[in-house]
C-alpha cells in the first residue's frame, strides 16, 4: 500500500520570507507559519494553542512569496512534509522537518493593504519532485 504524505495549513507568516537563489537561478523561500487552534477548556475558558512550522517554497512559488507575503499574511499552504538531517559544527546530529509547500492560496481580504492581485494556486508545471536535493549538510540551503 502507498503511503500519504499530505500537509495542509492555514496560518499567518511570522516574518518576511527569506528567499535565496541557488545554483541555476533557483528560487527558493523560507518562512516561519504560525497556525493558531482556539477551543474552550472543561471550565469554559477560551484557549489558544500556537504551532510553529516552517514552510520552504521552490520556484515560482517561493518567487510569489517574495513578491507578495509579509509578516503577518495570512495564507493557505498544501504540500509535504520532508525531514532533513545534518551534521553541526561539533558533529551532532540535527534535524529539521519542513513542509514543502506545492499549492499557495493568499487568504489576506481585499482592501487591506496586503492583497495584490487574487489567489495563486500551483508552480508553472512544479511537481515537487523536481526540487533540487537538499544534501546531507544543513549548510546546503543558504539561509
Amino acid at each position: 500500500m502507498r503511503g500519504v504524505n499530505r500537509v495542509m495549513l492555514i496560518g499567518n507568516l511570522g516574518k518576511d520570507p527569506d528567499v535565496q537563489h541557488l545554483e541555476g537561478n533557483i528560487a527558493v523561500a523560507k518562512f516561519p507559519l504560525a497556525t493558531t487552534e482556539t477551543y474552550k477548556d472543561r471550565s469554559g475558558k477560551l484557549v489558544s494553542q500556537t504551532e510553529w512550522h516552517t514552510v520552504v517554497l521552490w520556484r515560482g512559488l517561493a518567487e510569489l512569496a517574495q513578491k507578495y507575503l509579509h509578516k503577518g499574511s495570512l495564507i493557505y499552504v498544501e504540500g509535504r512534509l520532508r525531514t532533513r538531517s545534518w551534521d553541526d559544527k561539533e558533529g551532532n546530529k540535527k534535524f529539521a522537518t519542513e513542509v514543502v509547500g506545492d499549492n499557495l492560496i493568499m487568504l489576506d481580504k481585499r482592501g487591506d493593504g496586503t492583497h495584490h492581485g487574487g489567489a495563486t494556486e500551483g508552480m508553472d508545471g512544479y511537481t515537487g519532485d523536481d526540487a533540487p536535493p537538499l544534501g546531507d549538510a544543513g549548510e546546503s540551503l543558504p539561509f
